[in-house]
């Protein structure tokens, strides 16, 4: 059997960077929630604040190493499997890249020990300052990352010149025709993914009637933040697709299953592309409803499959059914959020147990829809590694053979599930000590910390009532008697 070097170092890319997409799109909205945190305890002085952000701040730690133990080896994969691709490329990609470390990494790694390790050590102010710059940190890695993918997408301000590109213009290269979209889009998706880990753990506690006090508010926050981001996702993924369909219409195509250039085109729920066959199977949809989401009119043209060459043509399955997972998973947390709203009279919100479960389980809902619009983006740019310029036979490493990208595809499965395995396992014994285990909240007096306060005194716990309900009693776990 003939190992094709192509598609094995297409498909180790593509589990590299699916593997390592997952943390830094949680850190990033992590980073500016911890921010958000340090700030409110500057200036309201109330310890639990500094509860939740000496909470948070662990976890960001170990979500953040993970990242980078999963993301270094991204950079050596463009030496080793597409080496053609990174020499023709080297006069954009690698200073983009490079910005991204000199202004971004470095910046994170050196204010990051200083909010891990200079609660006790440094001035309020200087510790808010190193929480606020870890959070610009993570939004200027973003910057640099999107503007290098999106150039991928729509290749600008470049001349290709003896099988090299030239960058003739640095402002056109990096604020490519949809590097502002997909900046935008990425950057919400951040925040989503944050608020809704941040809602579901401390749905999860204030079930367990845990910091009880602390976690109210951590959900208060996070829903108002999910009030708007969500709707606001929407309506930017809207942009998006547009933007897409001027510079990339195969691929719109593709999302849709539509195979026929024609007018009134119907938004498809369901259907079974088959690709060889050049049609769908058991098609559910509504008319004209495609048409008029992409280009804003009911009698809108859109151009079909049909109308590409074969061999342009993405895989129509996958990114079909990738979209609709990104799409309804969108629908639904914009559903939660609303919810959300809906049961902030009388604080039902953070004491309706099965909103609080739905919480926890939404939690984990942001990394699908994550992955999936990635999916979508990449595959649907194939066969094109630059788009109408380069394919990825033409990018990959001429002397990688089959055998070769097998070994070290096999080589990063196995080093990758134990990197996670000991990842998740310290993570979940960060989540299961909880904010009580986040011993340096503490009093300010004149600006300096002070005293210690116990981070597990609230002033009271949530107990199931007789009908299923959830009440709250005077005391806590660290405080029985509740003075």
């Amino acid at each position: 059997m003939d190992l094709d070097p192509v598609l094995l170092s297409r498909i180790q890319f593509a589990f590299v960077i699916s593997f390592h997409a997952i943390f830094p799109v949680f850190t990033i909205g992590l980073a500016s929630y911890i921010a958000l945190l340090e700030g409110l305890a500057f200036k309201t002085r109330n310890p639990l604040w500094l509860t939740l952000s000496s909470f948070w701040t662990k976890v960001f730690a170990v979500v953040f190493g993970m990242g980078v133990v999963s993301g270094i080896v991204m950079s050596f994969q463009f030496g080793t499997n597409w080496s053609n691709f990174s020499q023709a490329t080297a006069n954009f990609i690698g200073p983009v890249l490079s910005y991204e470390v000199i202004t971004a990494f470095f910046l994170e790694a050196a204010f990051l020990g200083v909010l891990l390790f200079g609660r006790d050590k440094v001035p309020p102010w200087v510790h808010l300052f190193a929480a606020i710059m870890v959070a610009l940190g993570t939004l200027i890695s973003t910057f640099w990352i999107l503007s290098a993918n999106s150039w991928m997408h729509t290749p600008a301000g470049v001349e290709l010149r003896d099988g090299t590109f030239y960058v003739t213009s640095w402002y056109d290269a990096i604020f490519n025709p949809s590097f502002p979209y997909r900046l935008t889009h990425m950057v919400l998706a951040s925040f989503l993914t944050g608020g809704f880990v941040v809602a579901g753990v401390s749905a999860w506690y204030l079930l367990n009637g845990r910091q009880v006090e602390a976690n109210r508010k951590a959900l208060s926050m996070c829903l108002w933040l999910l009030l708007i981001i969500a709707p606001a996702q929407a309506v930017v993924g809207d942009f998006h697709g547009l933007n897409t369909l001027e510079h990339q219409p195969q691929k719109v195509a593709a999302m849709e299953g539509h195979w026929e250039t024609a007018t009134n085109v119907p938004l498809l729920l369901f259907a079974i592309p088959d690709q060889e066959n050049q049609t769908n199977h058991y098609e559910v949809g509504i008319p004209g409803l495609a048409s008029l989401i992409l280009t804003h009119d009911w009698d809108g043209e859109l151009i079909g499959l049909n109308d590409v060459p074969a061999a342009e043509r993405p895989p129509v399955a996958i990114v079909f059914w990738a979209f609709r997972v990104m799409v309804g998973l969108g629908l639904l947390m914009i559903a939660f959020a609303l919810t959300g709203l809906f049961l902030r009279r009388g604080g039902r919100y953070w004491q309706t147990p099965w909103f609080l479960q739905s919480m926890r389980f939404m939690s984990i809902t942001p990394f699908i829809a994550v992955l999936a619009g990635w999916f979508v983006t990449e595959i649907g740019r194939a066969p094109w590694l630059v788009q109408g310029i380069m394919t990825h036979s033409e990018g990959v490493s001429p002397s990688l053979t089959g055998g070769m990208a097998l070994f070290t595809l096999i080589g990063y499965i196995v080093v990758y599930a134990l990197v996670f395995t000991a990842g998740l396992y310290y993570l979940m014994r960060v989540l299961y000590a909880g904010p009580e285990a986040s011993d340096h909240a503490q009093e300010y007096d004149s600006g300096r910390p002070m005293r210690p306060m116990s981070a597990t005194h609230v002033p009271f716990e949530i107990e199931d009532d007789a009908e299923g309900g959830m009440h709250r009693t005077p005391g806590s776990r660290a405080n029985p008697g509740g003075h």
